[in-house]
């Protein structure tokens, strides 16, 4: 049990970990103008579903009924494509420090969710873990520098709703979804959220994807596209079920905290910002959050 949770700490980290540099690579594509929001979503989309599905044809089948067929509609359009329509459409609109500080709700959200949803107990031991993080991650945002802005100055109501909409989507897919996925192997549950999402997506965008400038699309343009293709979507939400499988949904909503930290990490390496010792206890406080959220009570042995 204990090696099982393991790996899924070590999975759930490995995701938010290449997640974190997502955002970074995710800016620099949707501020070159070239490809869209809708577009650079079905790039991911249809690369991510090609790949688990050649997966799937190498391991044992498994029939999935008609009745969980709808569930991973549901979790495909909660967990992958409202939620990256969403944050995509909403960066336009929000300043960075807006979004870090609204994403960082998601666990809060994705507590109270998976009460609801799950009967997952809400203990003093959760909650406090949840708010020493939360003020872990905002003393993070609030004391960072260097920090790469999109242009906007103020945000808009429109970027904020969307950024809200982000997080009780996503949240929505930590605090529900746990039981669905754990009936099925990781590449089976993947290889219909992809194809799902490739089948709503793609035709919303049919016309830009016919037209693509693909003449002024340079080498490291492809390289940054190949980055979230395989990375930050296929080998990153391969990782993600592992974790919900083994690790309840608030302790895996925590570690969207890894997000920050990696972009502080990187900024203080490319000499863009530097070590503090309010961003030492920004990280010690984060994970500490994490612990205790891990060790509180679940709803039976198996949580």
């Amino acid at each position: 049990m204990k090696t099982n949770k393991l790996i899924g700490h070590l999975s759930v980290l490995g995701a938010y970990t290449i997640f974190g540099f997502n955002i970074i690579i995710c800016k620099e594509l949707t501020n070159s103008g070239l490809v869209g929001s809708l577009g650079l979503f079905c790039f991911r989309s249809v690369g991510a579903c090609v790949l688990f599905w050649l997966i799937s044809l190498f391991l044992p089948k498994e029939k999935v009924p008609f009745k969980d067929l709808c569930g991973i509609f549901v979790a495909s359009m909660l967990g992958f494509l409202l939620t990256q329509l969403a944050y995509l459409e909403s960066s336009k609109f929000t300043t960075p420090l807006d979004t870090s500080i609204i994403t960082s709700t998601t666990p809060i959200f994705t507590m109270f969710i998976a009460a609801i949803a799950l009967k997952e107990p809400i203990t003093l031991k959760k909650a406090g873990g949840v708010a020493i993080s939360f003020v872990g991650v905002i003393l993070l945002v609030l004391n960072t520098i260097g920090v790469h802005g999109n242009g906007i100055t103020q945000s808009k109501p429109i970027g904020i709703l969307l950024m809200i909409g982000n997080c009780l989507f996503f949240a929505s897919y930590l605090g529900i979804f746990r039981p669905l996925i754990q009936r099925y192997h990781v590449v089976t549950f993947m290889k219909w959220i992809f194809l799902f999402s490739t089948i709503v997506a793609v035709p919303l965008d049919i016309k830009e994807l016919t037209h693509l400038p693909f003449a002024e699309m340079s080498t490291s343009y492809w390289l940054q596209l190949g980055y979230i293709i395989v990375f930050a979507t296929f080998i990153a939400y391969f990782l993600l079920p592992i974790g919900q499988k083994q690790l309840r949904p608030t302790v895996v909503s925590l570690y969207t905290y890894v997000q920050p930290l990696i972009g502080m990490v990187t900024a203080i390496v490319l000499g863009m910002d530097r070590l503090t010792w309010q961003k030492l206890l920004a990280a010690v406080l984060v994970f500490t959050g994490v612990i205790l959220v891990n060790k509180s009570r679940a709803r039976s042995p198996q949580g």
